[in-house]
């Protein structure tokens, strides 16, 4: 009896348009889209997430072109597609209200408002370098481990992303 109940609860919840595999084609990261192709039709608008809003707000994976993926339909409409598992990932981007986090291969970019984590440093490791003190027998005229944060600066530029 009880296998019955839990077949026909299986039947119940089946879904009449199932998930599928297709190939990416193309991405559009500023609308959070994608444009795919099961080898016989293209799919446009399908969505990097399930709930997409105005502002792009949210956690996007990006996938890589001729990548696969597993688009599934929203509410079983093959009109409403949005990928549900990535083979290849070419970034992500995470978007909260004005703070913004991205990682690609090229570095990671953490910014809020107009102000990037990259900058900072920038900003930052220059001040240290101009850096001046008295001492008792007048100012400094260098910096003596000036090539230390020359070093440290280019370590930062090869770690984070400006955009």
């Amino acid at each position: 009896m009880e296998k019955d109940l839990q077949d026909a609860f299986r039947k119940l919840k089946k879904r009449d348009v199932d998930s599928f595999p297709v190939t990416v084609l193309s991405v559009n990261k500023e609308n959070g889209t994608c444009t795919v192709s099961d080898g016989i039709l293209e799919y446009t608008d399908v969505q990097l997430a399930a709930v997409i809003n105005e502002d792009n707000q949210g956690f996007y994976l990006f996938p890589k072109k001729d990548s696969s993926v597993i688009v599934s339909p929203i509410n079983e409409d093959l009109h409403r597609l949005y990928i549900e598992t990535y083979s290849e990932i070419e970034s992500a981007k995470i978007a909260i209200e004005k703070v913004e986090f991205q990682i690609d291969k090229d570095g990671f970019l953490l910014k809020k408002e107009n102000e990037n984590l990259k900058k900072l440093m920038a900003d930052l490791l220059k001040a240290i370098k101009a850096m001046k003190f008295t001492t008792n027998n007048g100012p400094t005229i260098n910096l003596i481990n000036l090539n230390d944060f020359i070093d440290l600066e280019n370590r930062f530029n090869q770690f984070l992303k400006e955009n």
